[in-house]
């Protein structure tokens, strides 16, 4: 599945101190587009490919997902939303949390494609 960065958000980029993006798709709430990398794909998003072991590639930076909240894959089929961290997961995950490695903040630009795979 893959997407196009279609507008960053004024707060988005201000979490990397929290090493947490919030994506969401274009019917983001309005509330929420402040925090948020809003993006946009073609076809349906896929809730399903968010497993550990999986990658999300944002542009040409690549991510091993290793860890998925139980809530992440519907969230995001629905609303191609979900919370990246890059950090070390805490023992209890919020839901629609996914954890990457490494733990390396991504550049961001709009236009730059996000994959997973």
């Amino acid at each position: 599945m893959k997407s196009v960065v279609t507008q960053i958000g004024e707060m988005a980029l201000q979490f990397e101190d929290e090493g947490v993006i919030v994506f969401f798709g274009p019917k983001a709430p309005k509330e929420l587009r402040d925090i948020s990398i809003i993006h946009e794909s073609e076809v349906a998003f896929d809730g399903t490919l968010l497993q550990p072991n999986h990658h999300l590639l944002l542009g040409d930076q690549v991510y091993s997902i290793t860890l998925v909240g139980t809530e992440a894959a519907s969230n995001f089929a629905e609303l191609g939303h979900i919370s990246v961290y890059f950090s070390e997961p805490p023992v209890e995950i919020l839901p629609g949390a996914v954890y990457v490695q490494p733990y390396r903040w991504p550049k961001l630009e709009l236009g730059m494609t996000i994959e997973i795979r």
